[in-house]
């Protein structure tokens, strides 16, 4: 009598999720950055709660709040607590909790950018100086402040995961300031992956491609930018959030070991497309 494989055969569709079960159980981590169900930072949380983790999640202010606590009930969310990186003391407050509740952290998701509209709107060469140094502060800096309030509750490693988009590499017609911006974020990833690596701590820059959420609708001719990725990704449509989140859990997990301080696309090829 033959002994059953234990192995199961594929399934005719493939689920990307059918045997990963809970690989991230036990992790403890901070996912900043959800506004609403739409969210790519909510799409990683997600996922990253379907595979195991503990969350601890933020919201902006009070107005936000009514939209993001439920998301954070729904994701058994340890920690709940507003956090805008522009109030003095609020970030700080929310590794103290973080220290305070578990003790160390595991991974940082920083999914959170801004640019002043009348900047976000006009040319580069145009911008004004508050308004540049404000999106950096936000965009980027914000991300370099939780890398470093992260690293001491890292003491067995960690991971740290930023979002970027295509224009920080190439000219994106209506992405404008951005681009300059998220090409200083994705610099920063390569920093900080090189300083904290004899850390054991792990960089990356996830960059989607175009997705129909809060923060992108601030973006001129956002509908057109959307119209034309999906006509030249070779995929033939948008990516989700969902599939986001799963490459966030992929970093996260020690299956990415060998990599860090890489930009990693997830945008249906629309990237390799000229």
């Amino acid at each position: 009598m033959s002994t059953p494989s234990p192995i199961d055969p594929l399934p005719k569709v493939w689920d990307p999720e059918r045997r990963v079960g809970e690989m991230l159980k036990g992790y403890r981590g901070l996912v900043v950055g959800i506004a609403n169900e739409h969210s790519i930072a909510y799409g990683c949380a997600a996922k990253l709660r379907a595979f195991g983790a503990d969350l601890a999640v933020t919201w902006l202010n009070d107005k936000a709040e009514r939209f993001v606590r439920p998301l954070g009930e729904r994701l058994e969310a340890g920690i709940m607590m507003p956090m805008d990186v522009e109030q003095a003391g609020q970030l700080e407050a929310v590794y103290d909790a973080i220290r305070q509740r578990w003790g160390r952290l595991d991974f940082v998701v920083h999914s959170i950018a801004f640019a002043p509209r009348a900047d976000l709107h006009g040319r580069v060469v145009d911008c004004s100086a508050d308004g540049f140094a404000q999106a950096m502060r936000v965009s980027v800096h914000s991300f370099l402040r939780m890398a470093r309030l992260a690293e001491p509750l890292m003491s067995n490693g960690g991971t740290l995961v930023t979002m970027s988009y295509y224009g920080a590499d190439k000219v994106v017609g209506s992405y404008n300031m951005m681009g300059p911006v998220k090409a200083a974020l994705e610099a920063c990833v390569r920093y900080v992956a090189a300083e904290l690596s004899e850390r054991n701590i792990r960089a990356y820059a996830v960059s989607p491609g175009p997705l129909k959420t809060r923060a992108a609708s601030g973006i001129a001719q956002f509908d057109e930018l959307i119209e034309d990725a999906v006509k030249r990704a070779p995929a033939g449509r948008l990516v989700d959030i969902a599939e986001i989140g799963r490459v966030v859990a992929f970093l996260v997990s020690g299956a990415a070991s060998g990599m860090t301080g890489d930009t990693i696309y997830v945008d249906g090829g629309l990237h390799n497309v000229a």
